[in-house]
């Protein structure tokens, strides 16, 4: 690749992102793809303490404005310490989770404004946008159950909010994809993960020009 492509993995609680990109990246090694995989928030220290005051769950008290802003500090510092520089080495990033998490959780899923959050994702990006991002849709029950059932997966402040909350996120979600239907790629999580994979590769291999 000539410059970077940057991806990132949205989608509800549960949706099943890691287990996808776990098993996407023997399959992009093989095509000789350099990649970076990160996280947000945390992927530098920085971050990754920020993400720690987040994600709390002793930390219920926290106000939506609070947790807007740690964690737009949090994309600031993560995007200019590692995910920069490695698309400007040429290499594919693939984040889980970027600007549009901010939209659905806090804008849709607290009901803060979103043209203020829109505003502070310009801001602490530079008008950087994703290549593509790819949205893994699960209904919220079947999210929630199998983080329920997955006693290996951390269990974090926002697991631990209501589902009414989580409901208004998927829908912010389906709403920017809507919005954004050129950037965002619906992927069905429901499915077994397998045909996930598949299907998420069909996707990224098109839009980045690699043969299948």
């Amino acid at each position: 690749m000539s410059k970077g492509f940057l991806v990132s993995l949205e989608g509800p609680e549960g949706a099943g992102k890691t287990s996808v990109l776990e098993a996407l990246l023997p399959i992009l090694e093989e095509k000789g793809v350099e990649v970076l995989t990160t996280r947000e928030p945390g992927g530098v220290l920085i971050g990754e303490k920020i993400r720690q005051v987040i994600l709390d769950p002793s930390h219920t008290q926290m106000d939506p404005k609070t947790e807007l802003l740690l964690y737009i500090a949090s994309r600031r510092q993560h995007l200019v310490e590692k995910v920069l520089p490695a698309l400007e080495a040429g290499k594919l990033v693939i984040m889980d989770r970027f600007i549009d998490s901010s939209v659905a959780y806090q804008g849709f899923g607290r009901g803060l404004d979103i043209d203020a959050i829109d505003w502070l994702n310009h801001f602490v990006t530079d008008g950087l946008k994703p290549d593509l991002t790819l949205y893994f849709d699960i209904e919220v029950e079947e999210g929630l159950a199998r983080i329920a059932a997955n006693s290996d997966r951390e269990v974090n402040r926002l697991d631990l909010e209501g589902l009414d909350l989580h409901k208004k996120v998927r829908q912010g979600y389906l709403s920017l994809l809507e919005k954004e239907g050129n950037r965002i790629a619906k992927i069905d999580a429901s499915l077994p993960l397998e045909q996930v994979v598949e299907a998420t590769k069909t996707v990224l291999f098109e839009r980045m020009g690699l043969a299948k």
